[in-house]
């Protein structure tokens, strides 16, 4: 389970379908969707 903040809802919201992934920099992040309206999410740093 992984929490980020859906700009769309203004919460914080668990993160649907987390998918970690790099960034261009080489940075980890995790994206995915929210699990309330649908919007995707983007969070930098390693899932828990």
């Amino acid at each position: 389970m992984v929490d980020g903040h859906c700009m769309k809802c203004k919460e914080k919201r668990e993160i649907k379908d987390a998918e970690q992934t790099k960034m261009k920099n080489g940075r980890d992040a995790v994206k995915g969707v929210c699990s309330k309206c649908g919007t995707k999410m983007f969070k930098i740093g390693k899932m828990e």
